[in-house]
């Protein structure tokens, strides 16, 4: 079968979304199926051995072909430029695709966000392929909720690019039960469309050795480490953590380690430097390749989300930690499905976002379960493996497919 995935991120790129559309593109093709990915230029979250790097329009990537788009910049910039970025990016994609590709497509698989997108599926649908619209965040309510989006003309504009999206797809895949749920309850018409793909880790690159590597390399060695790794965003609400910190300066061996980039990192930087707190440490993004292994490094793996979402969304990054074996720190809002997860799970402890006094306490608890720690990790790893291995979702995904398609 040949298919198209269509996403904003993408290797070299560091950030869950390319994460996974890394994993899909290669799992798919070890199924034996034809893949492109249509994809933007690289140039945010990179490593400094990558940011030197040329890149060409089109590459052969193990088997998988891979087009990559010049874009105007759509992260780190303003909320409008960022908006102008993404209503314009899918024509840039389907002008570049066309450039370098004469394929029918049976399927093309959209992530979202960027909601706009959509267009390049819906284009493709046009021509034959079945239209997937995978999607993650619950743009724009999302950016409603954290207060990004608030001109009623914008938010309008884009509840119709949102409906028209929903309109084109002929399914629309959501991560969690709650997320179907949602955009069942708020677009009724399309609920026969929707169904759920929970989001898959690849269990096996993350099945290696404790490592001390990152530890002696950030002067960290003897450390009780609280990790955070991957985007700094203001959906995040990483200050949250920050306030904590701050209280618990007393505490000698603990440190919070932050390890990544993202446009709330400079403030959260300045917001340490000005309360002088000594336990919170900043480093750059890691190599894909090497993010097990710093994983590896942590006591805890954190996750947190803002208390002003609303929307059932789950951080990428949770499933990663489980996969890891490091017990799991969830500071999510109430209505995140990632709180049922890590408490099915038993793989660490989940607290509310919107309540400081209950994440400085869980913090306490887990310095005071150190016991624990190591079959809170096994339970997390035994869950993800059952539950969300990468083989067995695409597996589904791909059975799907030749329903829809007819490509026995």
């Amino acid at each position: 079968m040949n298919i198209i995935l269509v996403t904003d991120a993408y290797p070299p790129e560091i950030r869950s979304s390319s994460h996974l559309m890394y994993e899909m593109a290669h799992e798919l093709n070890s199924l034996n199926h034809n893949i492109t990915v249509l994809t933007s230029w690289p140039r945010y979250n990179l490593n400094k051995s990558m940011q030197k790097s040329s890149f060409k329009e089109l590459t052969f990537e193990d088997g998988i072909r891979v087009i990559r788009v010049k874009t105007l910049p759509h992260h780190k910039v303003s909320f409008i430029t960022r908006g102008i970025s993404q209503l314009i990016m899918p024509w840039q994609f389907l002008a570049c695709l066309k450039k370098h590709s004469t394929e029918i497509f049976h399927a093309a698989i959209v992530y979202s966000p960027p909601l706009p997108l959509y267009r390049v599926g819906a284009s493709l649908r046009k021509k034959g392929a079945h239209f997937i619209l995978n999607v993650q965040d619950l743009f724009p309510q999302n950016a409603i909720d954290l207060g990004i989006l608030r001109n009623s003309i914008l938010i309008s504009i884009f509840r119709t690019i949102e409906r028209t999206a929903y309109k084109h797809a002929d399914q629309i895949l959501l991560h969690s039960e709650n997320n179907q749920n949602y955009i069942k309850k708020s677009h009724p018409k399309i609920s026969a469309k929707c169904n759920v793909l929970h989001n898959w880790v690849d269990t096996e690159i993350y099945n290696i050795p404790h490592s001390n590597n990152y530890r002696i390399k950030y002067g960290l060695k003897n450390k009780f480490i609280i990790g955070f790794a991957g985007v700094m965003g203001p959906s995040q609400q990483l200050n949250l953590i920050l306030d904590a910190a701050k209280e618990l300066q007393h505490i000698k061996d603990l440190v919070f380690l932050f390890v990544g980039d993202g446009g709330e990192l400079n403030n959260l930087k300045r917001i340490s430097h000005d309360q002088g707190l000594s336990n919170v440490h900043f480093q750059q993004f890691v190599d894909r390749d090497e993010y097990p292994e710093l994983l590896k490094n942590f006591d805890v793996g954190l996750v947190c989300l803002s208390p002003k979402n609303h929307t059932p969304v789950v951080p990428g990054k949770l499933l990663t930690y489980m996969a890891a074996g490091i017990p799991v720190l969830a500071v999510l809002h109430r209505e995140s499905d990632g709180n049922s997860i890590v408490q099915n799970a038993k793989c660490g402890i989940a607290v509310p976002s919107d309540n400081p006094e209950e994440i400085k306490d869980a913090i306490e608890r887990l310095l005071n379960s150190r016991d624990k720690l190591l079959n809170w990790g096994r339970n997390g790893t035994n869950y993800v493996s059952a539950n969300f291995e990468k083989r067995s979702v695409m597996l589904k995904l791909t059975s799907d497919l030749k329903r829809h398609t007819n490509q026995l």
